[in-house]
C-alpha cells in the first residue's frame, strides 16, 4: 500500500499481518502502546502476565516488521508500566538509539495492602538515528508562580497578569500534569487503557512536522489518530478489535468539528486543575490558527 492510500485510514487487523504492507521509509513517529505485561481484557480478547523473557519475545515477535517503516529520523515512542518497561529497554535498544524515558503520573490506580500503590507509566523515547527533529519551544508549560521572584521588582522569569503570576518553563521528562480521561470528559470512551490526547499532543508536537505521518499499529480507541488530526498531520493506525476501530472512526468524525485538546490552550500546557486559568484566557486555537502559529 501506498502513503496515499493509508494516510487518514484505521485498518482493521493484526499488525503481524499488516505490516509488510505498508509503505517503507513513510512513518515520521511511531507511537507504540501495546498490552502492558500484565492481565488485561481488552473487550474478551485477553492478555497474560508473561515473565521477563517471555514479554521480551513477544515484543520481538511484531516489532522488527516495524523498522522498514521508519524514515531516517523517526521518533519512537514505546508506552510501558514499570514491569513491561525491563522488556522495552532490553529489546528496543537493540534497534534504535535510546534517547530518554518520560515518567508520567496516572493518578487513578487501585491501591495495595502489600505494595506501594502504582500511579506511574513510562514512555520510551527513541530515534531511528542520531540525527532527528526535537522542538521544545512547542512543549513549553505555564505553570502557576506560588513564590515569585522579582529583580529590581520586576518579573524574573515570569509573567504578571489579571489572571494571576505564570511561569513558561520547558518539560521534563516527569509530567505531573496529564489526567486519565474521566467519564465526562469528552474524549473519554470505554477502552481500558485509553492514553490522555494531552499526552499524544506533547509527543507529536515535540518531534513531527505539518503532514509528517503519525503511525500507531495498536490504535485502540484511536487517540494518536485524532491528535495528530487536529493538530495537522497525517495519521494511519492498526487495530485488530473492530469495535475499538469503530471507537477511532467515532473520535474522528468528531474532530472534524471540534479541534480542542483539554490542557492545551494559547500554544502551551496548562497543568493539572487550571481550567478557569485556561478560561480567562484566549479561545482554543482553530485548526488554521494552529497550522499557522508560530508553534509550528
Amino acid at each position: 500500500m501506498s502513503l496515499d492510500c493509508i494516510s487518514g485510514k484505521t485498518i482493521l487487523g493484526d499488525i503481524k499481518n499488516v505490516a509488510n504492507k505498508l509503505p517503507p521509509d513513510s512513518v515520521n513517529m511511531l507511537f507504540l502502546d501495546p498490552p502492558y505485561n500484565l492481565y488485561k481484557d481488552f473487550n474478551g480478547d485477553s492478555f497474560s502476565r508473561k515473565n521477563i523473557d517471555e514479554y521480551s519475545a513477544y515484543i520481538e515477535s511484531w516489532f522488527p516488521k516495524l523498522i522498514p517503516l521508519l524514515k531516517k529520523d523517526a521518533a519512537v515512542f514505546f508506552c510501558a508500566d514499570w514491569y513491561s518497561s525491563v522488556s522495552v529497554f532490553l529489546t528496543i535498544s537493540k534497534y534504535l538509539k535510546l534517547q530518554n524515558r518520560i515518567t508520567w503520573q496516572r493518578e487513578k490506580g487501585r491501591g495495595s495492602k502489600r505494595n506501594w500503590k502504582n500511579s506511574h507509566e513510562d514512555i520510551w523515547f527513541f530515534t531511528n538515528g542520531n540525527s532527528y527533529k526535537f522542538y521544545p519551544d512547542r512543549i513549553k508549560e505555564k505553570r502557576k508562580v506560588i513564590a515569585p521572584y522579582r529583580i529590581d521588582g520586576k518579573p524574573k522569569d515570569w509573567e504578571e497578569t489579571e489572571e494571576g503570576n505564570f511561569r513558561l518553563t520547558y518539560p521534563s521528562n516527569l509530567w505531573t500534569d496529564l489526567s486519565v480521561p474521566y467519564w465526562s470528559m469528552s474524549e473519554n470512551t470505554d477502552h481500558p487503557t485509553q492514553k490522555p490526547e494531552k499526552l499524544l499532543a506533547k509527543l507529536i508536537l515535540a518531534t513531527t512536522d505539518i503532514n509528517d505521518l503519525v503511525f500507531d499499529p495498536f490504535l485502540g480507541s484511536g487517540t494518536s489518530s485524532v491528535v495528530a488530526k487536529k493538530l495537522g498531520r497525517r495519521y494511519a493506525g492498526v487495530e485488530k478489535d473492530r469495535y475499538f476501530a469503530c471507537l477511532a472512526e467515532k473520535r474522528l468524525q468528531m474532530a472534524e468539528s471540534d479541534k480542542s485538546i483539554q490542557g492545551y490552550f494559547d500554544g502551551v500546557f496548562w497543568e493539572r486543575n487550571s481550567l478557569k486559568f485556561q478560561k480567562m484566557s484566549k479561545t482554543v486555537l482553530s485548526e488554521k490558527d494552529i497550522i499557522n502559529s508560530r508553534i509550528l
